[in-house]
């Protein structure tokens, strides 16, 4: 079996991280300036339990879009990935958990699959072609890349369900 060459593997790490940065990015696009906007997406918070709505919609749409941008360019990625983690774990426990695993349920599949592709990009490393090596940054990869994103991801999205969701009653 033949190992990735260099170039191949930056090309390939590149394709991957901006791609899935980008699709991140998107959906909090899609929070400020699609469907109801945030007005909208705060008062969904709202009736999801994560209060005050408003905050929570330009906290969740803010850290999506700068998250996914840092992601796509390869800058601070291990922090980038533990952001995405966050969310995805806020989103697949308020929103999705009670539905099951599998997405056609609404279940938290899909927020698991974001989560582990950002801690495996964390993993893997951003690869040559990145900001984080241009600035020579991009030494945190491998067990330590992984563990900061799974162990900030975890803590920052279950320290804010602990703050501030309360489930509706009822």
């Amino acid at each position: 079996m033949e190992h990735l060459t260099t170039n191949e593997f930056d090309a390939i790490m590149t394709l991957f991280r901006v791609v899935f940065g980008l699709i991140f990015a998107a959906h909090g696009y899609a929070k400020v300036f699609r469907g109801g906007r945030l007005a909208g997406t705060g008062g969904w918070f709202d009736s999801i339990g994560m209060r005050p709505g408003a905050v929570h919609a330009r906290l969740a749409a803010g850290t999506e879009i700068v998250a996914g941008v840092l992601l796509a360019v390869g800058l601070v990625t291990p922090l980038a990935a533990a952001a995405v983690v966050g969310v995805m774990i806020v989103a697949g426990y308020a929103v999705h958990r009670a539905n099951g695993f599998f997405i056609v349920s609404e279940g938290w599949e899909y927020t698991f699959i974001v989560g582990f592709m950002a801690v495996l990009i964390a993993a893997l490393g951003p690869g040559g072609w990145s900001l984080d090596a241009a600035l020579g940054i991009d030494d945190l990869n491998g067990f330590a890349g992984l563990g900061i994103a799974l162990g900030l991801g975890l803590a920052g999205g279950v320290g804010q369900l602990a703050i501030f969701y309360r489930p509706p009653t009822g």
